[in-house]
């Protein structure tokens, strides 16, 4: 199964998303890019996934148009910016999906609150995309959330 995941600078939310795919399918290809790379990797993005043990710090930060002529059995966007600036494949893709998450390389604060973003988000993607594994790829029915919070993918309590 090839899995292709996309946002806008490919150097943190894609990367994280690629991160936690690789280490519980081990039999899936996963890639990540950007429609428009920054060619590096977040600095904060390597040291939340260093924290669960995952290491992108090997990562590249590539452009989209590399892949554009690959077959995928998945596209998923994971920002609204890459959603909408997704370019035409010519290569066959069975299924396109979006899983927006904010971008903690925005969030303005503290070290400490910069950072405590940075693993908000991490979080988000991990439960969002283990769900998609879950689901999609193993084939387990997952029971819809009933929560009050506004985001399905947060570890919320309510």
């Amino acid at each position: 199964m090839k899995i292709l995941i996309l946002c806008t600078g490919n150097s943190c939310r894609s990367q994280m998303a690629e991160g936690f795919l690789k280490s519980i399918g081990k039999d899936l290809e996963v890639f990540s890019a950007g429609t428009k790379p920054t060619g590096k990797i977040n600095e904060k993005a390597i040291q939340v996934m260093k924290e669960v043990n995952i290491d992108i710090s090997k990562n590249t930060s590539d452009s989209v148009e590399k892949y554009l002529n690959q077959e995928w059995d998945y596209v998923i966007t994971v920002c609204d910016g890459a959603k909408e600036d997704c370019p035409f494949f010519s290569g066959k893709v069975e299924n396109r999906l979006h899983f927006g998450f904010s971008d903690p390389s925005e969030f303005i604060g503290s070290e400490e609150e910069i950072m405590k973003e940075f693993r908000r988000v991490r979080l988000q993607i991990k439960n969002k995309f283990f769900s998609f594994y879950l689901s999609e790829i193993v084939g387990i029915d997952m029971p819809t959330c009933e929560c009050s919070c506004s985001d399905c993918s947060s570890d919320c309590n309510s």
